[in-house]
């Protein structure tokens, strides 16, 4: 097998990671300009054809301008945050200098901010205010027979020793194709939340951000997850929410729970919070609706009112699910349920503008029920039909969600990688160890290769593409990379998957936003923990050691095991240099592949044991 350097290769052909960013400090792939126009940079001297797809102007063409360089400005646009993608030779890529990303199931796309003109700001903006934390869990769900994850947001004044203030949940829901890091890195909720606690403009709450596609995580899950029934509905009440009211100050009434989000996260909010009015009282969906066939609920409206403290639905007019929203919200008029309505007409139909919009309106009410009764009683009307709204049908959504290619697919001993590329001369799969492995085309549009090799270990990947680095779109799994984001391949049976740990105790891993740290706790602590720095190397973020290093997981397995004692694991420097305890040191750079790093790690913890 042809074997060349994982990194050089980049610089090969001509797609720089962080390492070539920092040699050539002056290349530039977005620049927002003063007129409100955008300039899109893509470097590639490979490329015959380059074209930047970007939400506020949809997909346009560029111009080469050097031998390697393709330009192209579009707007202007309203300040806000749009994802946008290049497209090289048919086939959609990342920009690999632009540090922000679409977590996604599906498709890869980076993210560029437009600011606000001076003096302004947007609700998202990241201001000098006190930041929350955000916390990443896993928890064994029984619903699933499997191991699942969520994100925690926790606000400022959140203090876990100080068990006499306890807070308010809202579970947020992303939409279909979105992980659970969704309503955090693009639809921003922290930030959001954070300004608003600044400004007295919204009560101090708990997000709690669920996975809405928990079947994805099962291992050989069926094709079509409604043979398993609502499985996130019975994880979410029955698992997380148990998990949540167990290691969160939480309050645990209805008055004080809240559940919401976008799109199919609307419907699954709706759904849960109707069905559970026991449980919920506020309710918000975010460019969607629910069944009209919820018994006791809609035929019973007298009672219902009086258990829902807001019932908010918003949606963009130029949204595709608009005319289903209309008659939904006219289904609820005619039962005599109460609801605030919004809607609009400016930020492109079903997008996270909206999404983020919709989000900064409700946190306002959510936990105050004068302000939400208010909302309700000055709500806009619901719309007339004008008769042009399009239905939304599962011809749309086969349209919009077409029948995703399995990459990577596990096998007893082998895993299978697929990537659409009909007009690719050459594909190969770039793997972490440096070798280039040949695929061939399975069809006119799929290529793939079978390999036995690396199958229990987990690594980075990439496909070549005539030359351009592409991750790969069918995988949920990125590297948090500085530059070039890697996919990562982890097989269900591998050491340290948490696919495969088992009903076990998990740690939290803890981002702290202001110094833009990441810190790993176990699930009990002790007195005095075993305390690891875990230096992340050149190309690393914050994330590294965690989301590719699987840092967090390894100790949660030998702790379980009893062959490691309980520890922290950190990347703030100044943390471990003020603890009391004995401190051990491990570098990312004294390592070539993240499999040498998940050994060191290994070997240090059970040493210490």
């Amino acid at each position: 097998m042809k074997k060349i350097s994982f990194f050089l290769a980049i610089c090969a052909i001509g797609i720089m990671n962080v390492c070539c960013t920092q040699q050539e400090p002056e290349f530039r792939s977005v620049i927002c300009n003063a007129d409100g126009t955008v300039t899109f940079r893509y470097k590639n001297p490979f490329a015959k054809d380059v074209q930047v797809d970007v939400q506020f102007a949809g997909k346009n063409p560029m111009t080469k301008v050097s031998d390697d360089v393709w330009e192209a400005t579009l707007g202007p646009a309203a300040p806000d945050m749009y994802p946008y993608n290049f497209v090289v030779d048919g086939v959609s890529i990342m920009d690999p200098h632009c540090p922000q990303y679409f977590p996604n199931e599906g498709f890869k796309n980076s993210l560029l901010e437009i600011p606000a003109a001076e003096g302004q700001s947007l609700p998202h903006d990241i201001k000098d205010v006190p930041h929350g934390k955000v916390e990443y869990i896993h928890y064994y769900s029984q619903s699933l027979k499997a191991t699942n994850h969520a994100i925690v947001y926790l606000p400022p004044t959140y203090d876990a020793k100080n068990t006499e203030k306890k807070y308010p949940v809202f579970y947020l829901i992303s939409g279909t194709t979105d992980t659970e890091e969704v309503y955090y890195k693009v639809g921003r909720m922290n930030y959001i939340l954070d300004n608003l606690l600044a400004e007295g403009k919204a009560k101090e709450m708990i997000i709690v951000l669920p996975y809405g596609n928990p079947t994805k995580l099962l291992y050989n899950a069926p094709q079509n997850p409604m043979f398993m029934g609502d499985v996130f509905s019975n994880d979410l009440i029955n698992d997380l929410m148990p998990y949540i009211e167990k290691n969160y100050l939480t309050i645990n009434d209805r008055d004080h729970r809240a559940i919401g989000g976008f799109s199919r996260g609307g419907n699954q909010g709706l759904s849960n919070g109707l069905r559970n009015l026991d449980k919920f009282s506020y309710l918000c969906s975010y460019s969607s609706f629910t069944s009209n066939n919820i018994p006791d609920v809609y035929d019973n409206a007298e009672e219902t009112n009086k258990k829902i403290n807001l019932f908010w639905l918003g949606i963009g007019t130029d949204d595709f699910l608009y005319g289903t929203s209309r008659d939904y919200l006219e289904f609820l008029d005619q039962k005599g349920i109460r609801t605030a309505k919004v809607y609009t007409d400016d930020k492109f139909g079903h997008t996270w503008m909206n999404a983020k919009y919709f989000l900064d309106i409700t946190l306002r009410l959510l936990f105050n029920p004068e302000a939400s009764a208010e909302a309700m009683e000055n709500s806009e009307p619901t719309l007339a039909a004008t008769g042009k709204e399009e239905p939304f049908t599962p011809g749309v959504m086969a349209r919009l969600f077409p029948r995703p290619i399995i990459s990577p697919e596990y096998g007893t001993d082998s895993i299978t990688f697929r990537f659409k590329a009909p007009d690719a001369a050459k594909v190969s799969l770039l793997l972490e160890n440096g070798e280039s492995l040949p695929m061939t085309k399975e069809d006119e549009e799929v290529w793939s290769i079978k390999t036995g090799q690396n199958t229990y270990e987990t690594f980075k990947y990439c496909f070549d593409v005539d030359g351009t680095l592409v991750a790969d779109p069918s995988n949920m799994y990125l590297s948090p990379d500085k530059g070039f984001k890697y996919s990562i391949a982890s097989h269900p049976a591998a050491p340290y998957n948490f696919a495969s740990m088992g009903d076990i105790a998990h740690g939290k891993v803890s981002y702290n936003l202001n110094n833009h740290t990441a810190t790993y706790f176990p699930p009990v602590c002790g007195e005095e923990p075993v305390l690891i720095e875990l230096i992340p190397g050149d190309d690393d973020t914050m994330e590294s050691w965690f989301k590719a290093g699987g840092a967090d997981a390894i100790a949660d397995q030998l702790i379980a095991e009893g062959k490691a004692s309980p520890c922290i694991l950190t990347t703030d420097h100044e943390f471990a240099k003020n603890a009391k305890q004995e401190l051990h040191v491990l570098k990312a750079s004294d390592y070539s592949t993240w499999n040498e790093r998940r050994k060191a790690l290994e070997d240090l913890l059970t040493k210490t044991k």
